[in-house]
């Protein structure tokens, strides 16, 4: 599951690695949270493109997004057969923008956060999948969801899933629309354990509010991790973990708006 991650390198790095003709200018973000805007990269025609979407994903057939549950995540163990993702993942694949996300570690009554990033420092190229989808008086709003497969050995240690994480042939492989599907399933394998880095972090990140720096510092002691909110528990991004056996479900209760 990843219902946080961060984006705070500066845009050009993210231009240099996915190769985009356009030349956004975005500030450091460190805490998005389902809903907001995102930046993603896709393919179109010969060249690699830079939008913005919303994280929360809606297919084309839905009538009402208020009577869709909020889906930010899609498993790759069902992602081809689920109606909600099934035409997305043949020719509307993505990459999210990203150079770390958070995961949850229960411990007793609370869970602990951590940050996983690139050893690099670098870019974190998340696999994911999009949607343009119209509202019934015209208008259109593109969406997203992250690709989610088991964690691999580091992960594992503090969460069952993970995003699925793209090697640079991977990333051009998963982006062009014409790869068949049983090229995309090997791309989906959990990424090798010397490829990330795991740092526990300050609870403050439980909060959406907060948005600096500091939430990417690893702390050393439970002191350290319980940073200005001691006594939150259960957030609505730490809810998001709860979602998980809901995603991809029918359309019941729930919102996007």
């Amino acid at each position: 599951m990843c219902g946080r991650f961060a984006v705070t390198l500066p845009p050009e790095r993210f231009r240099e690695a996915y190769g985009y003709e356009e030349a956004p200018n975005f500030p450091p973000r460190y805490n998005i949270a389902p809903t907001q805007p995102v930046g993603v990269v896709l393919q179109d025609g010969e060249a690699r493109r830079f939008r913005l979407m919303r994280w929360g994903f809606l297919p084309g057939w839905v009538k009402d997004a208020k009577d869709f549950p909020l889906v930010i995540n899609a498993r790759r163990e069902s992602i081809t057969q689920k109606p909600t993702f099934r035409a997305a993942i043949r020719r509307r694949r993505c990459v999210f923008l990203a150079d770390a996300f958070y995961e949850w570690q229960r411990e007793g009554d609370r869970k602990v956060p951590f940050a996983v990033r690139m050893q690099s420092l670098g870019p974190m190229p998340m696999a994911g999948i999009w949607e343009t989808w119209s509202d019934p008086q015209g208008g259109e709003i593109d969406t997203a969801a992250i690709v989610t497969t088991d964690a691999n050995g580091l992960v594992s240690a503090i969460h069952h899933r993970m995003p699925v994480i793209l090697g640079k042939a991977g990333l051009a492989t998963w982006l062009d629309p014409d790869t068949p599907l049983d090229r995309i399933g090997a791309l989906t394998d959990p990424c090798p354990d010397d490829w990330l880095r795991l740092d526990r972090v300050s609870r403050r990140v439980n909060k959406v509010a907060n948005d600096d720096a500091g939430l990417l510092e690893p702390v050393t002691d439970d002191k350290s991790a319980r940073g200005d909110d001691e006594g939150v528990r259960e957030t609505d991004a730490v809810q998001a973990d709860m979602q998980e056996q809901q995603q991809e479900e029918e359309p019941r209760q729930g919102s996007l708006f």
